[in-house]
């Protein structure tokens, strides 16, 4: 019988659930709530910790729900807040085409469908294994790089054109 510790096992997963919610709300204020929910509904669960094959998976799936929710209810279009740091020389117009091309990048993630956006950010932002990924999304691994395969497919072919 494994032992799952809040303080051990839960609570420091909050920078991990507070990235994922940041991600989908685009909105601080709203992912902090969205956390908080997180760790409040987790520790209602606790009399069935030991029930559950990982611990991040049931954390991160509620945030992720939570988090698509909270998005729904406000009726916002989010933008994915991942900005790739350009290492631009100090050279105006190499800076301005990166800039433009990571805005390009960003309105291409926002418009994939959910499961391909989310796939892809926990597998190339988060840098989650495609098991991981898996176990969050309650979806077969092979689901998972398909959606990731799809995503990353559909966002090439849009930034050549």
């Amino acid at each position: 019988m494994k032992t799952v510790s809040f303080q051990h096992d839960i609570l420091p997963l909050k920078d991990i659930l507070f990235r994922l919610a940041l991600r989908i709300t685009v909105n601080r204020e709203d992912a902090e709530d969205v956390v908080q929910e997180t760790l409040i509904r987790c520790w209602n669960k606790r009399d069935s910790w030991q029930d559950i094959d990982s611990i991040q998976a049931f954390a991160t799936t509620i945030c992720r729900n939570l988090a698509t929710d909270c998005t729904k209810k406000a009726g916002r279009n989010n933008k994915p807040i991942d900005k790739i740091e350009t290492q631009s020389r100090d050279n105006p117009l190499d800076k301005t085409i990166n800039n433009d091309r990571m805005r390009q990048l960003d309105r291409l993630i926002t418009s994939l469908p959910e499961k391909q956006k989310l796939c892809l950010q926990l597998r190339d932002f988060e840098e989650k294994s495609y098991k991981e990924i898996a176990e969050m999304l309650d979806m077969p691994e092979q689901q998972v790089k398909t959606n990731i395969f799809r995503a990353r497919q559909a966002i090439k072919q849009q930034f050549i054109d």
